[in-house]
């Protein structure tokens, strides 16, 4: 959830994104299956209006967090609730395509917002990166940057103002996570913090100092016995206005996370058993509690001085209220508005300002609609917008504001329930920045993103760029509704989404390949793409190179003439004799301006479209392979480049389904290749192994990448037994030891040397075999710090003439990122059998 926005005390702002059925504050949108009556869904809101208790529940990664106890607390008790990831979950894997590292954090970032509009919480995050997984919280503390991601919990903390802090995780080392122990032990940590100004003093321009009353570790309990000190509440209920259970909602919010396989949690109806649900709380620290996460913490507007009328007149507010006339309780909550004016300046207090903003504009029954043809619009241009505005009550619709302007439009226009709309044109200042999260607009280092505006950090993502501010007048008071520009898009099943305003460039950029090998000293093309967003595109394109490497032509002539055009432009480059991998750019040059990103669209339909704007970069590896063999066939699993990696090794790649597994179509290929997890998401593998078998022992390699032990569709994965299993080493600089050094595959086309297994990324491996037939042969050994050697991240098998290999190290990584012993071992791997 964005930073509140705070205006003078007469006119406070109202966040409002699309219909004001939103979930900034109090309960969530309507849910499926039972439309809520809005009138009770704005009684249900006033009702949480009246409640000034915030909880702050701290967890390390997108789905950690205890979506029923969200839930419980947000629609059940009416309190601020928010969810503090300290990761995006950017380390992960994907089920769903792709995307990983940077793509999959902006992916896993919209997912829990969906989630959070679902159950009705708030999303924060810190600038942590997800690494990968750690088995040591020491180590994951040090590769965050231990005071920056304390800083940024503690800038939450005082910005949301939480009375309670919950952690999901224990703040005692244990065989969980490395990032899961440390999320707990920088929440314990900041907690102290928080209240302390001597601690992070450059926050306290904007902040002050704010000590919450306590600290709990939430378990959930079953059965057993409860550590001492703990106590337990009951968290069911249902929701006043659908009657969805909690339970229910909280599955479906778990549902949003579906790049993690969570797509089918739906909830609706097939989680709503009736029944206590008992979670423990722990006190780790501040004032004690026995019986409640509140205990002795008043939940009221009367904890406030001055705050007492403030209670009274909600509580008769509440009582009086009309489910079937709204309306008429718009004096009374506009009384309400002045009393809340008065009282002194404080973040929560000007929280529930907007909160009680949006009640009476529900009251009202305001609408706002700010819509633009082209939703892509680049720096300094003019937009033509249409803005309405519709409302059931007497309202007066006096201006639109563009703040990034500094501009108003009068309209003074009294509404009714349909729409008044007015055509107006706006300018996009030319200094407004290229869409992109804003996490990601600099260079991070290791472990955290850097973020140069400390007023970003903990957003969940960019303000907008050009915000609409919509001002009315209500019974003598002013009110204003914010929105943004927006296309409507039809999704073709009768349902529309909005296609908020990017701002983009003239032109994008991007290479044909993420990855270019080539071998000592050879000249290669490489090919650059050119997409004009606007009409009359000319200027120049140029190469970027680092010292060592040379290209060909200088600048190229640039010309496009229709926006939508697309042109490949394509350069000759020398490799040094030798090189560590290197990054190349591209520039284009267009009346006077310098442009370099590459342009990705993120669509999934559970999410809202992502556009992301980084530089133009193309990985070259100058490296020594030798290949064997010519046609490979690709199994896609969750989604990985491999692909694309064995084309750039000089193969030629067939994609394959389970129905291409015949003798037929595997007729002719040297190998097949298994994507990552492709066992566990697909299921029309079965009915191909007898022919996937049939092609090794006729002399075809196959190759399995990794996947989970649980969720298996195939019931097996190899010819004869093989137990997968969480094993997995997560030092990507783990000595590496080769078990049969003189096994072909170690050998041939290319002999495997220790130094291959240098400059590996994030991990080793994961998911490593722990029992094997025999057949199996393991070819190395490595382990993380103080732990056995594994021996399963590699094992190769021979069935009839050919072979068949399992491995699970980390390929999906190590060849997009362009490792060279990997494209040379991997070479082996797919090369024909002896």
């Amino acid at each position: 959830m964005n930073t509140p926005h705070q205006s003078p005390t007469w006119l406070a702002c109202l966040f409002i994104f699309s219909l004001i059925a939103g979930a900034a504050f109090g309960r969530a949108p309507d849910l499926p299956e039972k439309e809520a009556a809005p009138g009770a869904a704005i009684g249900h809101d006033l009702e949480a209006f009246g409640k000034c208790a915030t909880v702050l529940y701290v967890a390390a990664h997108p789905d950690d967090e205890n979506t029923q106890l969200i839930t419980y607390f947000s629609q059940g008790r009416g309190f601020r609730t928010a969810y503090l990831s300290v990761t995006r979950g950017d380390g992960g894997q994907n089920v769903l395509g792709p995307e990983f590292g940077d793509e999959l954090g902006v992916i896993r970032t919209q997912e829990l917002l969906e989630a959070r509009k679902v159950d009705g919480g708030r999303q924060f995050f810190t600038r942590a990166i997800d690494f990968g997984f750690s088995k040591d919280p020491n180590e994951t503390l040090s590769i965050w940057d231990r005071k920056a991601v304390l800083g940024d919990m503690v800038r939450v903390i005082r910005e949301f103002r939480p009375d309670v802090i919950i952690t999901r995780f224990s703040p005692e080392p244990s065989r969980t996570h490395g990032h899961h122990t440390a999320s707990a032990m920088l929440t314990v940590e900041a907690f102290k913090l928080a209240g302390d100004p001597s601690a992070y003093p450059e926050q306290l321009g904007e902040l002050k100092p704010w000590q919450p009353k306590r600290i709990l570790h939430n378990g959930r309990s079953g059965g057993g016995e409860s550590p001492v000190g703990a106590f337990s509440i009951d968290i069911s209920g249902a929701d006043a206005v659908t009657g969805h259970s909690f339970d229910e909602i909280a599955a479906k919010s778990r549902s949003m996370h579906q790049s993690q396989g969570f797509a089918g949690f739906t909830g609706f109806g097939s989680r709503g058993a009736a029944g206590a649900r008992m979670e423990t709380f722990l006190p780790l620290g501040g004032e004690p509690a026995a019986k409640d996460p509140f205990d002795g913490i008043d939940t009221t507007w009367a904890r406030y001085p001055g705050g007492e009328g403030v209670a009274k007149s909600v509580a008769d507010a509440i009582a009086g209220f009309r489910a079937d006339d709204p309306a008429a309780s718009i004096p009374a909550l506009l009384a309400i508005r002045s009393k809340a004016a008065a009282l002194p300046s404080d973040p929560v207090i000007a929280d529930k300002r907007e909160q009680l903003d949006r009640i009476i504009a529900e009251c009202a029954g305001i609408r706002v609609r700010t819509e633009i043809a082209n939703p892509e619009v680049c720096p300094g241009e003019t937009m033509a917008l249409q803005v309405s505005a519709a409302a059931s009550a007497p309202v007066r619709w006096v201006a639109v504001r563009f703040p990034a302007t500094d501009r108003d439009e009068v309209v003074n226009a009294d509404l009714s329930s349909t729409f008044t709309r007015r055509s107006l044109s706006a300018e996009l200042p030319p200094t407004a920045p290229l869409t992109q999260p804003y996490w990601l607009r600099e260079t991070a280092s290791a472990g955290i993103a850097q973020v140069s505006d400390a007023m970003l950090i903990g957003r969940a993502e960019n303000p907008p760029v050009f915000p609409v501010e919509y001002v009315f007048e209500i019974a003598g008071q002013g009110l204003v509704v914010r929105d943004v520009p927006a296309k409507a898009i039809s999704a073709g099943d009768g349902a529309i989404s909005r296609e908020e305003l990017v701002v983009v460039p003239p032109v994008s950029l991007s290479f044909k390949s993420d990855i270019r090998l080539f071998a000592p000293g050879e000249q290669r093309a490489v090919e650059v793409e050119v997409l004009a967003a606007r009409p009359q595109i000319s200027g120049t394109v140029s190469l970027e190179v680092p010292a060592g490497w040379s290209v060909s032509p200088a600048p190229l002539p640039l010309k496009l003439v229709q926006a939508g055009d697309r042109k490949a432009y394509e350069f000759q480059v020398t490799a040094p004799g030798a090189s560590a991998p290197v990054d190349f750019g591209v520039r284009a040059e267009v009346a006077g301006r310098e442009y370099g990103t590459r342009r990705i669209d993120i669509r999934y339909p559970h999410i809202p479209r992502q556009v992301l704007q980084p530089p133009a970069r193309l990985r070259a590896v100058c490296l020594d392979l030798k290949t064997a063999g010519h046609r490979i066939g690709y199994v896609p699993g969750a989604g990985d480049s491999v692909a694309e990696c064995l084309e750039q090794m000089g193969f030629e790649v067939t994609t394959l389904t389970g129905e291409d597994l015949t003798p037929e179509k595997l007729k002719g290929l040297d190998a097949v290749v298994i994507g990552v997890r492709a066992f566990n998401v697909r299921n029309d593998l079965s009915a191909g192994l007898p022919a996937l078998f049939a092609f090794a022992e006729a002399g075809g390699t196959v190759v399995v990448q990794y996947n989970r032990p649980n969720g298996i569709q195939s019931g097996a994965v190899a010819p004869f037994n093989l137990q997968i299993s969480s094993d997995r080493v997560t030092d990507e600089n783990a000595p590496v030891t080769l078990l049969a050094p003189e096994h072909s595959v170690l050998n041939t086309p290319n002999k495997i040397l220790a130094k291959d297994f240098e400059g590996w990324v994030q991990e080793r491996g994961l998911y490593f075999p722990n029992q094997w037939d025999e057949r199996f042969v393991p070819l190395i050994a490595c382990s993380d710090p103080g732990e056995a050697p594994l021996k399963g991240g590699l094992l190769v098998a021979p069935y009839g003439k050919g072979r068949y290999i399992y491995t699970g190290l980390a390929w999906f990584r190590e060849l997009p990122a362009g490792v060279p012993g990997a494209y040379r071992l991997f070479a082996n791997l797919v090369a024909p059998s002896e």
